[in-house]
């Protein structure tokens, strides 16, 4: 399992297994991330997203099996379906069609544009991986409102209030503790504790 210390060698960080302001500017300035965020936040989020993501894949151990760039069988069919289109393989999914989804579906619906910047994308990448449901309670249970799993004016606001890299932390950590209990971590967890941190990372960048 690749651990923070593994990944602070990498970007020629001391290894002390703790993120620090060093340890996030080494991972962002790797990441190619040293830009503020000064446009559509979620054009900028949206291809780390996808990096993330990655292709189509259809492993037997993923309950949401046949998936493209992040996009399962089932939430394309639906997709398809509402736009009066026929259904066709994730395969041939379109970069419009992926980028639509996302933003209605995800960033919409974590009301994304009105969160703290790095908080918004912490939150989205969450949501994408892990569902919005958990995302939003998560978030939720970190800035101290009812955990409904619906973000609205108390949410955004409490997040407001926080501080938005504390939050961002709080939410990596309790996201981390998740994973680390779920059954197919030995499968996954390699590659979910290194998509962790190079969101922590990033989000603590834009925050």
């Amino acid at each position: 399992m690749t651990t923070l210390a593994d990944i602070q060698r990498r970007v020629g960080v001391t290894p002390d297994g703790r993120i620090g302001p060093q340890t996030i500017a080494a991972i962002a300035q790797a990441l190619g991330m040293t830009e503020a965020v000064t446009h559509d936040r979620f054009d900028h989020w949206l291809p780390h997203i996808l990096k993330h993501e990655g292709g189509y894949v259809n492993h037997p151990k993923d309950p949401g099996g046949a998936t493209n760039k992040g996009i399962i069988q089932r939430t394309y069919d639906s997709w398809r379906d509402r736009q009066g289109q026929p259904r066709q393989s994730v395969r041939n999914i379109t970069d419009a069609e992926v980028a639509a989804i996302y933003r209605r579906d995800y960033w919409d619906a974590i009301k994304g544009d009105d969160l703290p910047a790095g908080v918004d994308y912490c939150v989205f990448d969450f949501a994408v991986n892990s569902g919005i449901n958990r995302a939003a309670k998560y978030l939720q249970a970190a800035v101290g409102v009812a955990q409904d799993g619906a973000i609205g004016p108390a949410t955004i606001a409490a997040a407001k209030a926080q501080d938005a890299a504390t939050l961002v932390n709080a939410i990596c950590d309790r996201r981390m503790a998740f994973l680390r209990g779920l059954g197919t971590f030995a499968t996954f967890g390699k590659g979910w504790t290194r998509r962790v941190t190079e969101v922590r990372a990033l989000a603590l960048g834009a925050a």
